[in-house]
């Protein structure tokens, strides 16, 4: 458990991180803070006088305790001699990430940075403690995976501040919209119409569809699903469509699929999951029912990655570029770092990219048209 003299440390250095505070900026008095924390005058000025020590506040005679400027701290000089970016990540070690990482790695490695891999395991809490380490240490950049994108995020002062300092950053996979951010993402909606669109056209109707809705990109992949139908004029039916957040992944997805392959008067004849990851999870359930594939039920995943072709079931799969896509952020973020020490002077403008996806067809679905034709529009 903290210290009240270490919480009170804390919180002004969180002050000064997310720009509460800028530099040679008053702080409260003492009185004010003895009041803020209950707390006595002696903690207060214990924790005060080791922020001035360590050089994040400074006295002056008569007038107060101000905010420093750590832009000439000699600590922060010798960590920019060292090139080093930040990669921020929801998971490091799970899924797609480790091909991610490489990607990025191998490329920043080869311009002569060094990397400092953070793991949010989305989870805000975590997001804002590695933008303090980012911001504290000064990183040349940083590239950075948003954690619960499709969600208000509470540590929006630390990326604006990141801004205010000139700290370039990229953001993988999915972006704060409000920040409008240079980034490097999958068109998600454009790969979920696909994942619909491909089981339309082979004739299936009842089309169960699985979402993870805290990350932008699960939002996103369900509008490429309801798009799907209505193009095609497939009615939507609301039971089909199952949301989860991060914390329910585990559980939730396969409690669903249980209740629904329980009514044999709505079957479903096909599922579109958010991941290939979640399409495994699902897959042990089907195995659990005794229901095969295709034969009688279709899948389709996301991402394309090494899962697609672990299992006996070889998994269609809309394609993801995992590690062209860690190699073009590091492109982009050493592009940014170019047009700063270039100043106002800098010609190269620096732009978004964004994937076009592309359905990898394997033998997780069957067709159930009577010709095998695709169906065009269905009315």
């Amino acid at each position: 458990m903290q210290t009240k003299y270490n919480l009170i440390k804390q919180e002004i250095k969180s002050k000064i991180l997310d720009g509460t505070y800028e530099p040679h900026q008053k702080i409260h008095s003492e009185s004010e803070m003895m009041r803020q924390f209950s707390v006595s005058r002696h903690t207060v000025r214990l924790a005060v006088g080791e922020l001035v020590n360590e050089g994040w506040l400074y006295r002056a005679q008569g007038a107060g305790t101000f905010c420093a400027d750590r832009s000439n701290h000699t600590e922060n000089k010798e960590l920019r001699a060292r090139k080093n970016i930040a990669i921020v990540t929801t998971y490091i070690s799970d899924y797609i990430f480790p091909s991610i990482i490489r990607g990025a790695e191998s490329y920043l490695s080869e311009h002569g940075y060094q990397v400092t891999l953070f793991n949010t395991n989305n989870n805000h809490d975590k997001e804002r403690e590695y933008l303090e380490n980012i911001i504290s240490q000064n990183f040349d950049g940083a590239i950075i995976e948003p954690t619960k994108s499709a969600y208000s995020n509470p540590n929006i002062n630390y990326y604006l501040n990141l801004e205010r300092l000139n700290l370039p950053y990229v953001m993988i996979n999915a972006y704060y919209e409000a920040l409008e951010p240079i980034r490097v993402v999958v068109d998600d909606e454009r790969g979920a119409y696909l994942q619909t669109e491909y089981l339309i056209k082979r004739g299936h109707r009842n089309i169960l569809g699985f979402f993870k809705t805290d990350d932008m990109q699960g939002t996103l992949r369900m509008k490429g699903y309801l798009k799907a139908h209505r193009e095609y004029n497939v009615p939507i039916n609301p039971k089909h469509i199952t949301t989860y957040s991060t914390g329910e992944k585990c559980e939730k997805p396969a409690r669903e699929l249980r209740e629904k392959l329980s009514n044999k008067e709505e079957g479903p004849t096909a599922i579109i999951c958010y991941n290939d990851e979640l399409a495994m999870k699902l897959l042990d359930v089907l195995r659990e029912k005794k229901i095969n594939i295709p034969e009688d039920l279709s899948i389709v995943g996301f991402d394309n990655s090494f899962l697609a072709e672990l299992s006996e079931v070889k998994l269609t799969s809309v394609n993801h570029p995992k590690a062209d896509m860690g190699r073009t952020a590091s492109k982009l973020i050493l592009s940014l770092i170019k047009r700063k020490q270039q100043g106002k002077g800098a010609k190269e403008e620096v732009k978004s990219v964004i994937y076009t996806p592309e359905l990898v067809e394997r033998k997780s679905t069957k067709d159930l048209t009577s010709s095998g034709e695709d169906v065009e529009n269905v009315n």
